[in-house]
This record gives C-alpha cells, structure tokens and sequence, in this order.
C-alpha cells in the first residue's frame, strides 16, 4: 500500500474546518448561537485570535453573523436558497457598482431563466402556487401603485418559484433584487396601455401553467419576452 505525505492543517484551519462541519450537518441549527470565543479557544486548545480568525472567515461564507452587545455573539444563518439569493444579489450589486458587469448582461440572464421557468412550472405546479399567481393578477397591483416592471419581475418570480426549483429560484430572485435596486426595473411609458397588454399576456401563461401544458407555457413566456423588450422597454426609453 503506497502512502502520501498530507500537510497538517494550521489551527485556524482546524478550528473552521470543525465548525463548518457542525453548521453543514445542523449540529448548530440556523439561529443558535456559538459558544463564545473564551470557550471556542478553551475547546480547542488555541488562542482566542486563532479562533477569531476563524470566524471571520465563517461570517465572511455567510455560515455565521456578528452581533454585538450583551446578547451578541456569533449566530448561525440560515444556509438555504434564501441565503443564496442574498449572497448573490450582494456580490453581483456590488460588481455591478464597480462596472465590472452592466445593467444589460444581468437583464439577460434573467430572460434566459424564464422560459425554462415557466415549463418547469407548468410540470411542478401546486395548486397553492396557482391560487398565488391568480391572486396576484386579480388584484391589479400595477394600478394601485407598483411599478410595470416590478409588478411584472414579481410576477415571473412567483413563476419561477412555482417551478420547484429553489436553486432557479435563488438565482432569479438575485437578478431581479439587483435590477429593481439600480431602477432598472422603472418604465416611464403609457403604463395603462403596458398594463393591459401585461394581464392579456399574464393570462394567457396562467393559464397554459394551470393547464400543465410546459411546450404552451415556455411559448408564451417567449412571446410575453419578446413584446417587453420590443414594445414596452421602447416606450419606456421615449
């Protein structure tokens, strides 16, 4: 049997290593607060800034968060797609800041994600996913004050989450929280005439996600893509 020489791990690796391990299989649940430095360094057998350093590099992966004060300390996050959306839509707003990618790339990968979204939706549907998205069109939220875009972001959203698919959805939720925050969601149009053409095309995928039907609903997707981008974000440019 042949051997390998292994490096041995630093302490501050050794001590992050052990902690990741325990907030991945929810010996520490999303919540719960870490024993405190003192009794970290203690349990170890390492200083209290090998195990500082340690932390730093948890919060930084967005395992844990800082919060200070008497009832402060080192608390778990939740490490779900929630989180992944946060942490996305945070690193890509501040790229986006820094104008190492633009406004355009990120709408486009948004489009690329919805039609695949509205078929898996169509397949994966529950009936409280389509109770949601007949609220939603019912209730007109675009004449009560929501803007085109965002009512129309929101509502592909609430698709794409009805797909099933929490990795699609965190990735979805990410584009349109760094769009909606840099207004590039905003449409200064004829917003009565978009919102009519928005509940006639809403409809209409509604209804092939209600009928199961992936092939109409994908289609419908496409076309509903195709007037926003031709029709309505030109009108929002005049």
């Amino acid at each position: 049997m042949a051997f390998k020489a292994e490096p041995i791990s630093r302490p501050r690796e050794q001590v992050e290593r052990q902690l990741r391990e325990a907030i991945m299989s929810s010996e520490f649940k999303p919540g719960q607060r870490l024993p405190s430095e003192a009794q970290l360094a203690d349990g170890f057998k390492v200083s209290r800034a090998t195990v500082r350093e340690a932390l730093r590099s948890l919060a930084t992966d967005g395992l844990i968060s800082k919060q200070q004060g008497a009832s402060g300390g080192s608390f778990v996050e939740a490490v779900d797609h929630e989180s992944l959306a946060s942490e996305l839509s945070t690193s890509m707003d501040t790229i986006l800041k820094l104008g190492r990618i633009t406004h355009d790339e990120v709408e486009r990968v948004r489009v690329i994600l919805e039609v695949p979204g509205a078929e898996l939706a169509a397949r994966n549907r529950t009936r409280a996913d389509l109770a949601d998205l007949e609220r939603m069109l019912q209730a007109g939220a675009v004449s009560e004050g929501v803007g085109v875009g965002d009512f129309d972001a929101e509502f592909h959203r609430r698709i794409v989450a009805a797909s099933g698919n929490r990795v699609l959805l965190a990735l979805f939720t990410a584009l349109v929280r760094v769009l909606r925050g840099s207004g590039a969601l905003e449409y200064t149009g004829d917003a009565e005439q978009a919102v009519a053409a928005f509940h006639d095309q809403h409809r209409v995928l509604l209804d092939a996600i209600a009928a199961g039907d992936p092939d109409a609903a994908g289609k419908a997707m496409a076309e509903h893509i195709v007037y926003f981008e031709q029709s309505v974000r030109a009108g929002g440019r005049d």
